[in-house]
């Protein structure tokens, strides 16, 4: 689901609306704050799919947009049905939930004729028993076919372009206190990766280019961590912030003694700000964020990695990866116009991009022709106060990668 090219509201002329009573929309799909009958919009949709791995992806979806009393847009259900030449059919269910303002509940089910997988609920809430606490529960299994491995540090070479399925599964779960506008937060994380043969046979396999030895993880491993993180934020909106400054400072480690294959150390900083003018028709974002993992024989995917669609945005996913990288964001996110139609108010944007990164062996490693800059386009179209569509274009050294998805990158 988080790759459609598609915004959902762009069908919005075809759309249906209709009066649902509230028994036959049980939780969470309808709430106590949602009227009774229920606004309904309909939008049928075709699905056109691209991503820099997977090639083109096309069908059908029909995606339910529920109003609650306030006339918000606070549940979407989205069936849909696609093909990819390398996965085959593909039939998924999404769901996006928001019971209040303070929790989220989001389920992805898919499933390929062929490898590709997707069974993922995460479920949020920033107000846990306490008004200080806040909760956050992950658990997936998927497996992807299209995955790429190109070797390790900078200036790995298209030329040693390789193919993989990466399955996983597992669970993330964190909880924090709130100390006024920071936040101590404890997150301990389960997961089992197994490395297959992938799904695109023009590419070889991932130990037909690069020895079983020289990549850790590659056999499949498992992870146990445990990870602590000071986060500062002064953000109007967790998902959909346009003002306020985010700081994340966090240690993870990972132990054998704990269940691990490997012994190491993961570092990380993010800091993020955005900046609104002309009364929030311009939002400037900037982003900064440095990881380095310490450690010997520390699973490949564990380590720093760039590319994809929240990190550089002119590679594909997992693109460039070593122990340490360094990545700076640049975003201004411009509101076009407003447009309310069948009751769905939508804020369109253009957003212009700069995108600039490197994987290194350590910070100090880091040299100027190792930096890979990413311009890029942004379009989206936001559903206050839940919803975001997007469609990103960025430019690298290997040609242009389109990113389509729900939600903004950062």
């Amino acid at each position: 689901m988080h790759r459609l090219l598609t915004i959902l509201l762009l069908g919005v002329l075809v759309g249906c609306t209709y009066q649902v009573p509230r028994k036959y929309l049980p939780y969470p799909v309808s709430t106590d704050s949602f009227s009774d009958p229920t606004e309904m919009v309909a939008i049928p949709l075709p699905v056109i799919a691209s991503s820099p791995n997977e090639g083109i992806t096309y069908g059908t979806l029909a995606a339910f947009l529920l109003h609650n009393a306030s006339d918000e847009v606070s549940t979407l259900i989205v069936p849909q049905t696609n093909y990819n030449d390398f996965f085959g059919e593909t039939f998924t269910l999404y769901g996006a939930f928001y019971p209040s303002a303070d929790q989220s509940l989001k389920v992805n089910l898919s499933q390929a004729t062929k490898i590709n997988k997707e069974y993922r609920v995460r479920y949020e809430d920033q107000q846990f028993l306490r008004e200080r606490l806040n909760l956050t529960l992950n658990a997936y299994d998927y497996a992807d076919g299209s995955a790429r491995f190109f070797g390790f540090q900078s200036h790995s070479s298209r030329q040693n372009e390789t193919n993989y399925t990466d399955q996983q599964g597992g669970f993330t779960a964190s909880a924090g206190y709130r100390l006024g506008e920071f936040r101590v937060v404890f997150g301990e994380r389960y997961k089992k990766v197994s490395i297959g043969r992938g799904a695109v046979p023009s590419v070889p396999f991932i130990t037909d280019v690069f020895a079983p030895g020289s990549v850790p993880g590659v056999q499949g491993y498992g992870v146990h961590g445990q990870k602590l993180s000071l986060v500062y934020s002064t953000l109007d909106s967790i998902g959909m912030p346009t003002t306020g400054s985010f700081a994340r400072v966090s240690v993870e480690s990972s132990s054998k003694a704990l269940g691990s294959d490997a012994d190491f150390i993961g570092y990380e900083a993010e800091a993020k700000w955005y900046l609104p003018a002309v009364e929030g028709r311009f939002v400037s974002v900037l982003r900064f964020a440095w990881n380095h993992t310490e450690g010997s024989n520390v699973p490949f995917l564990e380590q720093s990695i760039l590319g994809g669609e929240t990190t550089l945005r002119g590679y594909g996913q997992n693109r460039f990866i070593d122990k340490s990288s360094l990545l700076l964001n640049l975003e201004e996110r411009i509101r076009l116009f407003r447009w309310e139609i069948f009751n769905v108010t939508a804020d369109w944007e253009v957003a212009p991009f700069i995108d600039f990164g490197s994987v290194m062996g350590n910070f100090f490693a880091a040299t100027p022709s190792s930096f890979e800059f990413n311009p890029g386009l942004g379009i989206r179209t936001v559903v206050r106060p839940n919803i975001v569509g997007r469609i990103d274009v960025g430019v690298g050294k290997d040609g242009p990668a389109v990113f389509v998805g729900l939600g903004y990158p950062f």
